[in-house]
């Protein structure tokens, strides 16, 4: 059996500390502060020195402050769908999100892929928010 060099260095890092946040995948919101949008009404660039994981994702803030806000209840501040967009989960799928496309709708963050989908979606809100809240446990998994 031959192993090649990237398997090497792969296992290498990974045996890193901190090393699984390195592995994940891109941050939430395309590391965006999602308490930055409750508390200065605009997405708001985290800062990865302050990271916390959270529901499979890590997340970034742009404070202490704002992390600390997050630890103690992130179903207050985490954007609705897992960070999907609202109108794809309505629609019956997933997509990623412009962090610049989003409202908060009776308290909770909702994202678009971009301000042109965000303008339909804007047509029905609260249409399209019982159609993704249905749709959404059968994607959630996905």
């Amino acid at each position: 059996m031959m192993i090649s060099r990237r398997a090497v260095l792969a296992g290498m890092m990974l045996a890193l500390p901190g090393a699984q946040l390195m592995a994940q995948a891109a941050p939430a919101l395309d590391g965006h502060d999602p308490v930055a949008y409750f508390t200065e009404g605009a997405p708001r660039r985290g800062d990865p020195a302050h990271a916390t994981d959270w529901d499979g994702q890590v997340w970034h803030f742009a404070s202490a402050a704002n992390r600390a806000a997050f630890v103690a209840d992130p179903a207050r501040y985490a954007p609705q769908y897992g960070a999907n967009c609202a109108w794809a989960v309505a629609e019956g799928y997933l997509a990623p999100i412009d962090p610049d496309a989003w409202a908060i709708v009776d308290g909770k963050l909702y994202l678009n892929a971009n301000r042109r989908i965000q303008r339909r979606w804007e047509r029905d809100i609260p249409g399209f928010i019982t159609r993704a809240d249905a749709n959404w446990p059968a994607l959630r998994n996905n």
